[in-house]
């Protein structure tokens, strides 16, 4: 347990995570270590070539409650690359941020091994 929660100090220190939220959204501080958190420990492979990881976490439709209205954007930079940007929607906005992450791994991990083999 001590160490999971050293790496993701760790990850947090050396990759900045940004979340912003649109004024429908409240971004309480348990949200926003939440999210910083979830980031954190699934794009920790690459923490040491990430600079800085925008969330912006955004209720397309406010005034109505069904659907997939939560929008999850997140962008990463990364020394030497142009950023990198994936979009999730969801009913919820851990499952929003979820799906981004996992989108935004699957395409580091693509563009990487990409330029990797050139």
């Amino acid at each position: 347990y001590l160490t999971l929660v050293l790496t993701i100090t760790i990850s947090i220190l050396s990759m900045n995570i940004h979340v912003n939220t649109d004024n429908h959204i409240e971004g309480s501080e348990q949200l926003i270590q939440h999210v910083k958190s979830v980031v954190a420990e699934t794009l920790d492979r690459y923490a040491d070539r990430i600079s800085r990881v925008e969330v912006h976490l955004n209720d397309e439709n406010s005034h109505k409650k069904v659907g997939e209205d939560i929008r999850c954007m997140m962008e990463a930079r990364l020394e030497g690359y142009t950023p990198i940007a994936v979009t999730e929607f969801a009913s919820n906005i851990h499952q929003a941020v979820d799906g981004a992450v996992e989108k935004l791994l699957s395409k580091l991990t693509s563009d990487i091994e990409r330029r990797r083999k050139y």
